[in-house]
């Protein structure tokens, strides 16, 4: 069920009236809120519900054996059995059949013949985020960061909570659970200020990410011989541009349809393009990806508390780590390992001739801003290739002779730019516009919505697009 679908649009009501009409009622709200998410999961395919169910379930289980065991010995094998579960079930389904084809390929190379035979797993939608999201709960429990709930009820919320449940953001138990046990809230500046936040979030997905792949994205990665350097490279930034704004259009309404249920998600993207060096880019970007693999994964391994070279070593292994994370292909591993190697000569670099001035010239962070910029956007065609051959053959093509340019047209350039001027816009302008629509008479605030989706589905006249993130 994809949020900008009409099943979506006729889901969303009525989860809100029946959630709302046992606001007063925990254990019934609690179901309701269950259900309605087990419903919006199951449109994609039925089954997976089932391991959804499971995974919460041990989880479950685990956070109660965890309260109970008070040796660290014991205490660490019950959250090893968490973790081995929930990677041992995403390696399954995400990257069996991956590892199979490699071992088979690499043998071939050698000369021995190895049959490979496709498990024909069929990945969940959104594993990688339920898997994280689960142990981010059993992990705190061990650390005692994190009460442990004895309600099942507590738990599923928090696993199949739907606006989140598919694409992120990763939410934290301990962010997360603590809003379970509190009555919900909703007034009226919550409740427009959600439904403002919705609509950003649509506008962004259907008017400027889905335009720049229909327009030119899709078509210049499918056949990049066929169009000169000049519309190659405008590709390459679309996509840079597109991945964003469809990213963070799932995240503003994920974040705006929890509010209407009276739950608070955290932030998922913070103009990250606007980073000047890599370190502050991951800090902006995909924020609660990032700063769970800090938590869980870099910090555990040493962070940078160790030996400089151990630090170097820490940075790659997250970083690769958090490549495969996105999907069971070398090109991830490739783009993982790129960032990793980037940000361990930025590292060294600040080691050598120390950080930059807080208040260095304007000159020095533009440049360097832009020379981040280009690094992961080059990066993007690695990300976007279908594997590492069609990935070198887009990075040449973007230097081949010729600027003629017959696709890059008006509206694609004025999409390109408002697109730029929306990432550029400071966040007290967007508040503003968000506190006007606020103060509007609710009649006024239903045919600014209404106009937008005419607007929309004036201009959205291509096939619209499932959010790219779904596929991890």
């Amino acid at each position: 069920m994809l949020f900008h679908s009409l099943q979506f649009l006729l889901f969303l009501p009525l989860a809100f009236a029946f959630y709302w009409a046992a606001a007063d009622r925990p254990v019934a709200r609690k179901i309701i809120l269950v259900v309605a998410s087990l419903i919006f999961y199951m449109a994609w395919n039925p089954a997976p519900v089932v391991l959804l169910l499971y995974l919460t379930t041990i989880d479950w289980v685990v956070g109660r054996w965890l309260q109970k065991a008070e040796k660290i010995s014991v205490r660490k094998l019950i959250v090893a059995l968490s973790v081995v579960n929930n990677l041992g079930l995403l390696a399954l389904f995400k990257y069996a059949d991956w590892v199979q084809k490699s071992v088979v390929d690499g043998a071939a190379s050698f000369g021995v013949t190895l049959v490979y035979k496709p498990l024909g797993l069929i990945l969940p939608v959104g594993l990688s985020f339920i898997v994280f999201q689960g142990m981010s709960y059993t992990i705190d429990v061990y650390r005692r960061e994190l009460k442990t709930r004895t309600s099942w009820l507590d738990v599923a919320v928090f696993m199949t909570f739907f606006p989140h449940v598919v694409a992120g953001p990763i939410v934290r138990a301990s962010d997360f659970l603590p809003q379970v046990e509190l009555a919900p809230k909703l007034d009226d500046k919550i409740g427009s200020r959600a439904l403002f936040r919705i609509a950003t979030g649509m506008f962004k997905k259907l008017v400027i990410a889905d335009f720049l792949s229909a327009n030119i994205i899709d078509r210049v990665f499918a056949e990049p011989g066929n169009y000169s350097g000049l519309e190659v490279t405008t590709a390459v930034f679309a996509y840079t541009l597109q991945i964003y704004y469809d990213f963070s259009a799932y995240s503003d309404i994920a974040i705006g349809t929890a509010a209407l249920f009276g739950f608070v998600l955290k932030e998922n993207f913070d103009k990250p393009y606007l980073s000047p060096n890599l370190f502050e880019f991951w800090r902006r970007w995909h924020m609660s990806l990032g700063s769970w693999l800090r938590d869980y994964l870099y910090v555990p391994l040493g962070g940078n508390r160790s030996s400089k070279s151990r630090t170097l070593i820490n940075l790659m292994i997250t970083m690769v780590l958090g490549g495969v994370w996105h999907g069971a292909d070398w090109r991830f591993v490739v783009w993982g390992a790129s960032h990793g190697v980037i940000l361990a000569i930025n590292r060294i670099w600040w080691w050598w001739r120390g950080k930059p001035k807080e208040k260095a010239s304007t000159f020095s962070v533009v440049l360097s801003t832009l020379a981040t910029f280009l690094i992961v956007m080059e990066c993007r065609i690695v990300f976007r290739a279908k594997d590492m051959e069609h990935a070198s053959v887009m990075f040449r093509e973007q230097f081949k002779d010729g600027t003629a340019s017959p696709n890059i047209t008006a509206s694609l350039v004025l999409v390109l730019m408002a697109a730029v001027v929306g990432h550029l816009m400071p966040h007290r302008l967007y508040d503003r516009f968000a506190e006007l629509f606020q103060r509007a008479p609710m009649i006024v605030r239903g045919l600014l919505l209404v106009s937008l989706a005419l607007f929309i589905k004036q201009v959205a006249s291509f096939e619209v697009q499932p959010f790219i993130y779904f596929k991890f």
